[in-house]
């Protein structure tokens, strides 16, 4: 299903994600960490998007309701060995 994601900026380094599917909504606090961006090499990119690519990967990868509520860019990495490259080729091509 195409999921699309209302994303604010609540404070520096701070996304609000808000989402809706299958007749309910939810947000994330997504943190984003400009060292571990510099160290994965995505330095220099809009942190919104890199936050809006965050959302539609994890979106491929598990159903948006079981999004938790806080999410770091560092646990996304963790969890998914192929993120951080993922994430640079969405970002590259948009």
């Amino acid at each position: 299903m195409e999921q699309t994601f209302d994303i604010e900026l609540v404070n520096q380094n701070e996304y609000l994600v808000r989402w809706a599917a299958e007749g309910q909504s939810g947000e994330s606090l997504v943190h984003t960490n400009p060292e571990f961006l510099a160290e994965v090499g995505l330095e220099g990119f809009d942190e919104q998007r890199v936050v809006e690519e965050t959302a539609a990967f994890m979106a491929e990868h598990q159903p948006v309701i079981d999004f938790p509520q806080t999410v770091d860019l560092e646990e996304i990495a963790a969890a998914y060995a192929d993120f951080t490259e993922q994430l640079k080729a969405r970002l590259q091509a948009g």
